[in-house]
């Protein structure tokens, strides 16, 4: 089935052509580089995986609890509007909401295979390049594996949200070579990976837990590859530079934070223009939601502080979102732990299926006994 019967909204056959400014760079240098960065790089070749192996893909999804979770999550949820709906306008609330959070997502996916791409072209260290290598076959895996979800389980699927376009294309149409790494490593990925980790450790579903855990173990990196990256080549720039990549940071946390009214979602529920106002309300009134955005913000904010962005311009810009507080969270604590929920996850699988293998064993010795 082609993505476009699933799309709730005419996406458009044509590509969606960015134009990039830029240059390739090539270097000549091939010395062994930084040991941080080349141990990246090691941990990326060691981690890479096959989606189509370590997923268990006959695990059943209902499209309709796609996450298994509680209702009260649901921005209307006990507001008038939620009481005027039938059980079937609830189910189709949960496939939508669900079906345009996983969408955004593989979208998302592949703008940072693209911009990965990008680095290894204009990235001027050879480190980098390499880093960046892996990365791009990881948001390829990713991507693979989100279409593969919405394509077999959930059977929907939402065009790209707005906002994050523009945010995308900002990050794609600017010709500095750090760029790709402050939209996409520190904005985009530090966003997904906090909302990834929001939903897999609230999902009471097997499958889209694994799916989660999984490609956060892989995010863990990229956004540690950012911090590294532009940490070093930060200090070199002068205030009007740093300035310059404040506003971008301001102007795309914004984007980030409005992106996830998802109002779309609503205009494609067969409500009329003053209930789809209605929700729209409920969405910025709701109490969930406003953690959820913050929680959302536990991975950027800390980022753009390490790697030198850190005006008072910039932190009132934060207090003013209602995230600055999230500037204390530990980075590498949140990615020990991304990484050993993926492991036991891993484990947990394992000893169930060899377990089975005993048990197969076990029943075939009796067999022949008894024969």
């Amino acid at each position: 089935m082609s993505t476009h019967e699933l799309y709730t909204i005419p996406a458009g056959l044509a590509t969606w052509n960015v134009e990039m400014a830029g240059t390739t760079k090539f270097t000549w240098e091939y010395d062994d580089g930084r040991d941080r960065m080349l141990a990246l790089y090691q941990k990326g070749k060691d981690k890479q995986w096959d989606s189509t192996k370590r997923i268990d893909w006959d695990l059943e999804v209902d499209p309709y609890d796609i996450l298994g979770i509680p209702d009260q999550t649901i921005a209307i949820y006990g507001t008038p509007l939620w009481e005027r709906m039938d059980d079937q306008q609830r189910k189709d609330v949960r496939l939508h909401n669900a079906s345009w959070q996983f969408s955004q997502f593989l979208h998302g996916e592949q703008g940072a295979m693209i911009c990965s791409a990008k680095i290894v072209e204009s990235v001027p260290d050879l480190d980098s390049k390499f880093y960046a290598a892996t990365q791009t076959m990881d948001e390829a895996r990713h991507a693979e594996t989100y279409a593969r979800f919405l394509q077999e389980k959930v059977g929907l699927a939402y065009p790209i949200n707005p906002y994050l376009k523009s945010l995308l294309e900002s990050t794609l149409n600017d010709s500095r070579w750090d760029m790709p790494y402050l939209g996409m490593q520190v904005l985009i990925e530090g966003l997904a990976l906090a909302a990834f980790g929001v939903m897999r450790d609230i999902t009471t579903k097997p499958l889209p837990k694994q799916i989660l855990a999984y490609v956060m173990q892989d995010e863990a990196r990229h956004v540690a590859f950012g911090r590294m990256a532009l940490r070093d080549y930060y200090r070199q720039l002068s205030e009007q530079e740093l300035r310059e990549r404040e506003d971008f940071v301001i102007e795309g946390c914004y984007l980030m934070r409005d992106r996830l009214r998802g109002r779309e979602t609503w205009e494609n529920l067969g409500l009329t223009r003053a209930e789809v106002d209605e929700a729209m309300v409920a969405v910025d009134q709701s109490e969930y939601l406003r953690l959820f955005r913050s929680l959302l913000f536990s991975r950027i904010v800390p980022c753009v502080k390490d790697i030198g962005l850190w005006s008072p311009r910039l932190q009132q810009a934060y207090a003013d979102m209602g995230v600055l507080e999230m500037a204390g969270q530990s980075l590498e604590a949140l990615m020990k732990q991304d990484e050993e929920i993926a492991d036991k996850l891993d484990e947990a699988r394992f000893a169930e299926e060899e377990a089975e293998r005993h048990a197969e064993v076990s029943e075939t010795i009796s067999l022949g006994t008894d024969a």
